[in-house]
């Protein structure tokens, strides 16, 4: 506690959960600053090893992943912790059920997602072998409850250990496939047997933390209750997918897999940061909520200064990452790449809109107003598309970087404005980037 800023101790304190907020906290950046360094460290070497064509050919087939992984997932992340921290005693009914619809719900993704590379890329055979091993991990996603439930403990640490031990266990094998020149298949593979490895660990750490967890089993109606609340959630997990992922894959279809390896190298770097907003506000919010119940001013005031956070966090990375981003592109990937500078110093600038985003979907989810996520990611989503389809003919890859910037605008700022269920939340957004209150927060 002695070594966290005085400012930060003032803004985010929580009566009797202070310590125990900021050790999970240190956990949580911990494990990401060692995925950061580790991560960028073999992804630059794969990079590199492959070339901007294979690096750009595996980006295409990982953001297939990512864009049918909200499928698998639900959207039943917050809902669970929500449920599990107003209700303890419904733990293992919860996590049970959640853990069987994640199960099903892989496997539907999976069909789906073979369904739509043999229809875009029906004569690229390279493309559809690697979509059909990395969606293997689809089966795993029933292991997440485990996350779920050491989240909704403010207890990280368990996850953090097992993930960082495949981590670094599966850093180690990619090295050994560069080493003895492995194909891209086999990369395909190692991602698959660490996804497994993580599940299995994942499931056993949760029995060894509490024996009663094993007991988990499944209902109906406790079915029904999370798919209602989370389908607002799904929709919405799945439009940030779409407007996160659809960049490299309209890449790939209009430019060819070199573009999407420009471009993924970029936003490689520009994304690298994004745990942080990420890691604050899942830490903070299972407390937020209790303090909700409690006061709603003071929540309003929490909120206010999670946002001033955010943009203080989020404007003091993209200043200094736009004035260096082509000589640490050239360092990093070297001069093949150098043309993803500009679009790095372009893209680090939704970096500010994901933050604040980041942060009024807890608020919506605490309102119990989730849909209104999925309405405005769905609008994301669309505006991202469109702008795609006009800048990338006229410039490129770096048409796609100023779509990401423009869509992040409207989803993480604009739209909550416009609408009158979330203007209090915008207006405060708004404020955050009032120079007077960032000093007056850092301040304290």
């Amino acid at each position: 506690m002695n070594i966290i800023p005085k400012f930060l101790v003032k803004k985010l304190q929580y009566p009797d959960r202070l310590r125990k907020i900021f050790e999970n906290l240190a956990w949580l950046f911990a494990d990401k600053i060692l995925r950061l360094s580790a991560g960028l460290l073999i992804g630059v070497w794969i990079a590199r090893y492959f070339g901007p064509e294979q690096f750009g050919l595996f980006s295409y087939a990982m953001s297939f992943l990512g864009l049918f992984g909200a499928i698998a997932g639900l959207g039943l992340q917050g809902i669970v912790v929500r449920n599990i921290v107003c209700d303890p005693e419904s733990s293992n009914v919860t996590l049970g059920t959640a853990a069987i619809l994640q199960f099903i719900a892989g496997f539907f993704a999976y069909g789906l997602m073979l369904i739509t590379i043999f229809w875009l890329r029906p004569t690229d055979t390279y493309a559809k072998i690697l979509i059909s091993i990395l969606g293997l991990t689809f089966f795993f996603k029933f292991s997440d409850v485990a996350i779920f439930w050491f989240e909704s403990q403010i207890e990280s640490k368990y996850t953090v250990w097992v993930q960082n031990f495949c981590f670094i266990l599966f850093v180690a094998i990619k090295i050994w496939l560069i080493l003895i020149h492995s194909s891209i298949v086999a990369f395909a593979w190692a991602t698959v047997a660490e996804g497994l490895a993580v599940a299995l660990l994942m499931v056993y750490a949760l029995h060894l933390r509490d024996s009663k967890l094993s007991k988990i089993y499944f209902s109906f109606e406790c079915a029904k209750m999370l798919l209602k609340d989370s389908w607002p959630m799904l929709l919405s997990a799945l439009s940030i997918g779409v407007y996160m992922k659809i960049d490299q894959i309209m890449l790939g279809q209009m430019l060819g897999n070199e573009a999407v390896g420009i471009f993924t190298a970029a936003t490689r770097i520009s994304e690298a940061w994004y745990f942080i907003p990420m890691m604050i506000v899942s830490t903070v919010f299972p407390s937020m909520l209790e303090i909700k119940n409690n006061n709603e001013i003071q929540f309003d005031r929490r909120m206010q200064n999670l946002y001033d956070l955010m943009a203080l966090i989020s404007i003091g990375v993209a200043i200094p990452m736009t004035l260096l981003s082509t000589p640490l592109v050239v360092i990093l990937y070297g001069d093949s790449f150098a043309p993803s500078g500009l679009i790095l110093a372009i893209h680090i600038w939704a970096g500010v809109f994901v933050s604040l985003g980041v942060a009024s979907g807890q608020w919506l989810l605490a309102q119990n107003i989730q849909i209104l996520l999925f309405y405005r990611t769905l609008i994301g989503a669309f505006i991202n598309i469109i702008m795609n389809i006009i800048l990338i003919p006229k410039y490129g890859v770096l048409g796609a970087a100023i779509s990401t910037v423009i869509s992040q605008l409207f989803v993480g700022l604009l739209l909550d404005v416009f609408r009158n269920e979330t203007r209090k939340i915008g207006l405060m957004k708004i404020k955050a980037f009032n120079l007077f209150r960032i000093y007056r927060f850092v301040k304290g």
